[in-house]
């Protein structure tokens, strides 16, 4: 990961998230869990730009 993408991940998880999967359910998952609080938000948004492949075609 980038120094940006990790900066945008601990700043603005759900930004992060459409980056790297496109607006679906991993970003609307990222939503609910950031209104649940940043942490979960921010771990989701670690986990999902963490994964091999996972980039949108």
């Amino acid at each position: 990961m980038s120094l940006v993408m990790i900066l945008l991940t601990i700043f603005l998880p759900p930004v992060a998230v459409a980056v790297k999967q496109g607006i679906g359910v991993q970003f609307l998952i990222n939503i609910v869990l950031t209104l649940i609080g940043w942490l979960p938000g921010v771990i989701h948004a670690f986990w999902v730009n963490s994964r091999e492949g996972s980039a949108v075609a």
